[in-house]
């Protein structure tokens, strides 16, 4: 057993030679400010807020078993006697196994995140932001599900490949049973970065002497057509009805990561092509299948620029996201959010805020609020 020592800020491991265990975790709170339209006066939303209580279990037995098991007991608490799931905190964040020992490929199974969308492959913990963007948080794609994945990394790591096949229904799939299709979801990432390993983080911390870069392909396909007489589990169709649909539903993305001297840079885009069974879906928005050829589009694109401070310890960052939830419908939504992480110890104690303001948004999906400010603290024992 690893000593422990509370001035070292080190992770709690344990260890008998064979398996290793490391104990980590997360407890994040902020104050969260709302600016309510003039017809508007619910200020339900503005109050505090345990946005994290996370215990995190990550072993290895051998050199060919890895394991990972995280949960949020705020989320559990939280979620607890409802049937609403928020997909960026939903509770049980990870139980997977991976398995190590056939050397040509990792095969990796249980309930995770998904290989799709580097946005959504950061850790919260790393990230200035108290909420990701609203295209990768979880509400118009799945960002966790049960099933399988093969890895495979080339060239010192520097080139990743993920191939995974999943229940299709996100965190819903937790509940149990696949939906009456009995369809499955398969999901696939590349990404390549030079000149050395590109982490899944968005801050050069580290203030890289030499310009790195790193590109990532993505793609995602599901055909859930339902039997007659059966009908997809209402939970899991997310916010916007979009998450799963009866019918097909293909998405694919792009995302490139940029990084030097204390200044990094990210843009990601996104593609959903959603083909419903039914000729009066309600992705249709009552118009006839000779204005909508039998497919709906959605999609939307994030552009982050960031800088390390590293005299101040200060995080800044500035983010502009666009969103068009269905191309029947007019007009799309516009987010401006910028951040402000100053790091009292690195990541483990950093104070947060993060300014909202809504440029404009779609017809299909009015909002309350114009602005909206939180400001709190994130403490991790890593």
């Amino acid at each position: 057993m690893a000593a422990y020592s509370p001035f070292s800020w080190a992770q709690l491991t344990l260890s008998n030679g064979n398996h290793m265990l490391e104990i980590t975790g997360n407890v994040s709170t902020y104050f969260n400010q709302r600016t309510l339209k003039s017809d508007q006066r619910d200020h339900s939303k503005d109050r505090f807020k345990l946005r994290d209580a996370q215990i995190e279990l990550e072993g290895r037995v051998g050199g060919d078993f890895e394991y990972e098991l995280k949960f949020d007991l705020a989320d559990m608490a939280d979620n607890n006697g409802t049937t609403q799931i928020d997909p960026e905190n939903p509770g049980l964040m990870e139980a997977s196994v991976t398995y190590k020992g056939l050397g040509w490929f990792d095969i990796q199974t249980g309930y995770g995140k998904l290989y799709y969308s580097r946005s959504a492959l950061v850790p919260f913990g790393y990230s200035p932001y108290w909420q990701r963007a609203e295209l990768t948080r979880g509400s118009v794609f799945s960002t966790r599900d049960v099933g399988v994945t093969l890895m495979k990394n080339f060239w010192r790591q520097r080139a990743n490949i993920y191939l995974g096949a999943y229940t299709g229904l996100g965190e819903w799939s937790l509940n149990g049973d696949n939906d009456a299709s009995g369809q499955l979801e398969y999901v696939g990432r590349v990404d390549v970065s030079y000149p050395a390993r590109y982490r899944y983080r968005e801050i050069d911390d580290h203030l890289s002497p030499t310009p790195m870069f790193s590109l990532g392909l993505n793609a995602r396909y599901t055909n859930k057509s339902q039997p007659d007489g059966e009908t997809l589990p209402a939970e899991a169709l997310g916010e916007y009805g979009i998450k799963v649909i009866d019918g097909k539903r293909t998405a694919y993305g792009l995302d490139a990561s940029f990084q030097y001297m204390g200044f990094s840079a990210q843009f990601e885009l996104h593609q959903l092509k959603f083909e419903p069974r039914k000729e009066n879906d309600p992705l249709f928005l009552n118009f006839n299948p000779s204005q909508t050829r039998g497919y709906v589009l959605a999609g939307g694109y994030i552009a982050q620029l960031n800088y390390f401070v590293k005299k101040w310890h200060t995080i800044v960052s500035a983010r502009y996201e666009e969103l068009d939830l269905n191309d029947l419908a007019p007009g799309n939504s516009q987010r401006f959010s910028s951040a402000l992480a100053y790091q009292i110890h690195g990541y483990n104690a950093m104070v947060k805020f993060q300014y909202f303001n809504i440029i404009h948004e779609e017809s299909i999906d009015p909002l309350k609020w114009t602005e909206q400010f939180r400001l709190g603290m994130q403490f991790q024992f890593k």
